[in-house]
């Protein structure tokens, strides 16, 4: 089911616009869908061939994301795997302080090598009333005030939907454009389509490396965009929305935590309307990734400060219960060991060190 289904539905049972928007807002404030106005009854607001079909819609609705099993973190985060009505598995996040994150395709077919998810490919996509089911879900749970499109799949390859979703939360789901974070290997598609809808989300664009070379290695079936044009089309995003674009860097020990790549994330992101996001890897058993060491990822941040580029240290959610994303729908798999080398060891070897003087 997508949200324009779901509308159609409803005025196939009589619903004006008005029934409409109350129902809808219902479902997104995980309320029944005949609840209204207080200690107003269904039947003063909605006709009566609509009121009959409201179970069974709300039915249905219910079984768009149930959860499977429930992970908590020490850092105050919950992970949740969830079921969808036809049996496959998708992640949801809720965060600390108010946030969630969800998925928006079983599988990905980007294939970044460092991610679980993309193991498998694509196995299909998420309809929009599967992605906002999982907002949902976890409004039931505790409250959300911001989503974040980060989950399992790639948004951009599933466009309609989420944008579909994100103008529904934008909207009738009460959460600030700003709250609603679109994050995105990078696709031109996506910067000709976010500047033109009602709800602009903020960005979040996956960069991991300042090195073409290396970036395509590491993220192999990503659109071919160099890292300066990717980040000259983020900077015209976050110029017209107001937002800055965050960019992602998952640090992958030898891989592309250097001062060469330190050198490169001046040279792109000095100026521009912008937060670097370093996360380091979430290591996993047969992935031939590690993280770096805190004190080495720490020390990239202050280097990065002196250098005038604003930084942060984040930790993914639930570090402490191995759920990196997609780690929980596989753990049921055979892993599989991934082999990766450096394209030279003068790219990824160059002691950062060397920074610390400058």
């Amino acid at each position: 089911m997508n949200i324009e289904q779901l509308r159609q539905a409803l005025r196939a049972h009589g619903a004006k616009t008005c029934h409409e928007e109350r129902i809808l807002r219902a479902w997104l404030q995980a309320r029944p869908l005949d609840s209204g106005a207080k200690r107003r009854r269904a039947e003063d607001f909605h006709p009566l061939e609509l009121r009959a079909a409201l179970p069974a819609i709300e039915a249905e609705l219910h079984g768009l994301a149930r959860v499977r099993s429930a992970h908590a973190g020490e850092d105050g985060s919950e992970r949740l795997l969830v079921a969808l009505a036809d049996g496959q598995t998708v992640e949801s996040v809720l965060l600390p302080r108010d946030g969630l994150c969800v998925s928006t395709q079983v599988g990905c077919a980007v294939g970044c090598i460092f991610c679980m998810t993309g193991r498998d490919g694509l196995l299909r996509q998420l309809d929009s009333a599967e992605i906002v089911a999982q907002f949902v879900l976890g409004r039931t749970r505790r409250t959300v005030k911001r989503v974040v499109f980060m989950g399992m799949g790639e948004p951009a390859h599933n466009l309609d939907n989420v944008l579909e979703a994100i103008d529904l939360l934008g909207t009738a789901g009460g959460i600030g454009h700003k709250n609603l974070v679109f994050s995105t290997v990078g696709d031109r598609r996506v910067f000709e389509r976010l500047p033109r809808q009602t709800v602009k989300p903020a960005l979040a664009l996956s960069l991991h490396t300042t090195n073409a070379e290396l970036r395509t290695r590491l993220l192999p079936k990503a659109p071919r965009l160099d890292p300066a044009e990717l980040v000259e089309l983020g900077e015209q995003y976050a110029r017209t929305t107001g937002y800055p674009i965050q960019y992602q860097w998952t640090l992958l020990d030898g891989i592309n935590d250097s001062a060469e790549e330190m050198d490169g994330i001046v040279r792109l992101l000095s100026g521009k309307y912008a937060i670097l996001n370093l996360i380091p890897y979430n290591t996993t058993e047969g992935e031939g990734f590690r993280r770096p060491a805190q004190e080495r990822a720490e020390e990239m941040v202050r280097l990065l400060h002196r250098r005038r580029i604003l930084t942060k240290l984040r930790n993914s959610a639930g570090q402490d219960i191995d759920g990196g994303c997609g780690q929980l729908r596989a753990r049921s798999q055979e892993p599989r060991p991934l082999t990766f080398s450096p394209a030279a060891p003068s790219s990824v070897d160059r002691p950062i060190e060397r920074l610390a003087g400058e």
